[in-house]
């Protein structure tokens, strides 16, 4: 029997996060056809379900951050990068896939020391947001990090663009399907969902809690999500600030089937974040049938195609979202129409046709293109 192709996904942690939620959801499934083994910098215990083995680095870091977002990243991780590339060396890893731009930094050192690795950079977020906001201290190193892999990965048209300019073995992949669907949601319940962390500028959570303040008055909106104690402490004092204690159910943190129910239990998903790669949660909430209405982003944008897929409204705009969201709570045939959208737009996210692309990324190289 042949030997599997080995394949090694590096993460920072294995939190709750969108991005270790992709890496561990594409994980598995890869796992079907190629040997993966999953490595992370931290010692903690996974939050999510992984059906490969997870080794953690031999010279730990410190599990007190999400993300890397500082200065000097070969400086601060001088010994993870050694430790990295001897793991990489001893175990024989044929592929190396590096999300985001710490890990994705790490790749000149990783093709030096081991230069047949096939190394492939993931890029979760937008371009703008990971240059001139997450790694405006480490650019340099990011940029280096892009040119030396051998395929950089990118989720939207917009980054496909903007990636380009600094490796021209780029191709975009979109993120597959994250959650099982159990059933359809109900469309005339009136509830309406929002899912994402308690990170109140990412995530427009101030935008969110304002224009709760507008919906109709047997409406709720019902936010799944946790963030840090200092987040929270805003979350709670907007949510007084705008009077809309009575309009909102908060949720928590969920995942399985707490996060279905909690889509089955909606007939409307909303999203008002500032900036997005490609949200999970978006993906989701079509695979349920919820009618989308999303303030524009490149990640809204890749999804509902002009408004093809769901409703699209100003940037950071909340009169604009709560006209377009009153219109859907106010139209049960509205709401139906787009669920039908989201069911189309989500056949594009099965996790079958995702990993088919990822494995022709994993098996061919740079040199093989040239």
């Amino acid at each position: 029997m042949a030997q599997l192709m080995k394949v090694l996904i590096v993460l920072e942690n294995v939190v709750m996060d969108g991005v270790k939620r992709a890496a561990t959801v594409v994980g598995n499934d890869l796992n079907k056809h190629v040997d993966v083994t999953y490595y992370s910098l931290e010692d903690v215990e996974p939050y999510y379900v992984l059906d490969a083995p997870l080794v953690t680095a031999k010279r730990t870091v410190s599990a007190d951050i999400l993300n890397f977002f500082g200065a000097n990243p070969y400086e601060v991780y001088a010994d993870q990068i050694t430790d990295l590339c001897d793991f990489i060396a001893t175990e024989g890893f044929e592929a190396v896939i590096l999300p985001a731009g710490l890990l994705t930094s790490f790749a000149p050192f990783i093709k030096e020391n081991v230069p047949h690795v096939n190394v492939i950079a993931w890029m979760h977020n937008n371009f703008d947001t990971y240059m001139e906001q997450y790694y405006v201290s480490m650019q340099t190193e990011f940029k280096q990090g892009l040119e030396f892999s051998d395929t950089v990965v990118v989720l939207t048209d917009a980054d496909y663009a903007r990636y380009h300019q600094y490796n021209s073995n780029t191709v975009k992949i979109y993120n597959p399907l994250t959650l099982e669907v159990s059933k359809k949601a109900n469309l005339k319940s009136h509830i309406i969902a929002f899912t994402g962390r308690i990170a109140i500028q990412h995530k427009g959570l101030d935008l969110l809690l304002d224009a709760a303040r507008f919906i109709a008055p047997d409406w709720k909106i019902a936010i799944a999500g946790s963030g840090t104690p200092e987040e929270m402490a805003v979350f709670n004092n907007l949510t007084t600030k705008f009077g809309v204690k009575d309009k909102i159910i908060y949720r928590g943190a969920l995942k399985d089937e707490a996060l279905q129910r909690h889509y089955e239990e909606a007939s409307i998903f909303v999203s008002t974040s500032r900036w997005e790669g490609m949200p999970l949660v978006m993906g989701e909430a079509m695979g349920f049938g919820l009618p989308i209405i999303a303030m524009q982003n490149t990640g809204s944008d890749e999804y509902l195609r002009a408004n093809t897929y769901g409703i699209i409204t100003k940037p950071h705009d909340v009169p604009d979202f709560v006209r377009a969201l009153n219109k859907m709570t106010q139209s049960l045939f509205l709401r139906r129409y787009y669920s039908e959208r989201s069911l189309e737009r989500i056949q594009h996210f099965m996790p079958a046709t995702i990993t088919k692309q990822w494995l022709s990324v994993i098996t061919t190289t740079k040199n093989e293109l040239v």
